[in-house]
């Protein structure tokens, strides 16, 4: 079956369920047996779609991880309570004091801090590299690193990495690879076909699709992995609730839809912006001119809604004038769902290998479900207000509210 027709069958049996078509929330935290041998043996069990408390999953925890593993063509998924908990316990379960990981430096600001510091308070030491590194990553391998991590097209910047070259020299050095796929999904990227061995996505995201879910996803490529990465979440006692785990499958039953839009809706977009005086260049792996669309047509199938222009200013107060007063695209730090959205980028910080060094300010936008007609209007009327404002303008001081209690 083609990967459409998977997600709208995946995780669901309705003929154990009384006919309907989406499997019940079944909401528990107890789960009762039998008899004493049947609880006695509950731990054998804990690899199979079983529960043996509620922390652990209910029937339609297994039901999403199932499409999910459908969805990727892993061997098993897990679902934790957002994205940033399945890659900080990705990388737990494959960590100790004494081992190295490699990280791009292109990578989620929250990935960056987790390894600067919660690994390394606990003896893990993580070197950043150039994201357009490729195989020459080999140089940086040491007998140590148990796990380089990609992402790919990097946060902010959009920079495509060459995951297969990667992953060659990854595995003969006897590291395991991680992918960060929340930008592409599954649909777009097929991670295990170029060498990963383990797939991270912030569910929230795409997944979803709504803005109104927290969830992370972690495929393992093989049965093995999968029970390291299973063994390392129980341990955490990370969950996450049965209701969320019932919207997150009702949002991959229009996933691939949602994507198609999204996709056609962002490009086009991104290319009315490239044409326009107050933008710089348009940093999307799609358009010819982004330095790694040649590596995006050969691993990826499709783009997705999120993208970055750098704009031909420094003016907070243009910028803001700008922004704030759009229509559509409201000011939110996420992407995934029904809604555009844009942010200013702050990458000064967050750069150590390849610091960002380019003149203007760089916005990132998220293209929704919206008409791209009215989509391009409000950004068109954003950029005559950014135009209008001096140069050398300031921005207002900010006024600050009291804070309330709790």
């Amino acid at each position: 079956m083609k990967r459409e027709t998977r997600l709208v069958h995946a995780g669901r049996n309705p003929e154990r369920h009384e006919g309907t078509v989406n499997p019940p929330i079944h909401r528990a935290s107890t789960i009762l047996y039998p008899t004493v041998d049947a609880f006695e043996q509950r731990t054998e069990r804990k690899y199979g779609d079983t529960s043996s408390y509620g922390v652990y999953g209910t029937p339609i925890t297994f039901a999403l991880r199932q499409a999910l593993t459908e969805l990727s063509g892993g061997a098993r998924s897990l679902v934790t309570s957002s994205g940033l908990s399945a890659i900080t316990q990705a990388l737990a379960a494959f960590l100790r004091a004494g081992d190295h990981v490699l990280v791009p430096d292109s990578t989620y600001a929250p990935t960056r801090n987790f390894c600067t510091g919660v690994l390394a308070r606990f003896g893990v030491d993580t070197t950043y590299y150039d994201p357009a590194i490729g195989g020459e990553i080999a140089g940086l391998i040491r007998p140590n690193t148990r796990v380089v991590y990609t992402e790919s097209p990097g946060s902010l910047t959009f920079e495509i990495q060459d995951v297969p070259a990667i992953a060659a020299a990854a595995h003969a050095r006897g590291a395991a690879v991680f992918f960060d796929n929340t930008w592409a999904t599954p649909l777009n990227f097929r991670a295990f076909d170029h060498g990963v061995d383990v797939e991270i996505q912030a569910g929230t995201k795409y997944l979803a699709g709504h803005s109104d879910v927290m969830i992370g996803v972690i495929t393992a490529r093989t049965e093995e992995i999968f029970r390291r990465l299973k063994d390392g979440i129980d341990e955490f006692g990370d969950c996450v609730a049965p209701d969320l785990c019932y919207e997150t499958l009702r949002g991959l039953r229009t996933l691939h839809v949602r994507m198609q839009r999204h996709e056609e809706s962002a490009l086009a977009v991104a290319r009315w912006l490239a044409g326009r005086p107050e933008v710089a260049r348009v940093l999307h792996p799609a358009l010819p001119d982004h330095p790694g669309h040649a590596l995006w047509r050969r691993d990826f199938t499709g783009s997705s809604s999120l993208f970055a222009a750098l704009l031909r200013t420094e003016s907070k107060a243009a910028v803001a004038a700008m922004l704030e007063g759009l229509a559509l695209f409201k000011i939110g730090a996420s992407f995934g769902g029904f809604e555009s959205l844009i942010l200013p980028a702050q990458l000064t910080a967050s750069r150590t290998v390849r610091p960002w060094s380019e003149r203007g300010t760089l916005v990132r936008l998220h293209v929704g479900l919206e008409a791209t007609e009215d989509l391009i209007a409000d950004l068109e009327a954003g950029l005559r207000r950014l135009a209008a404002v001096p140069a050398d303008a300031q921005p207002a001081p900010m006024k600050l509210k009291p804070a309330k209690a709790g």
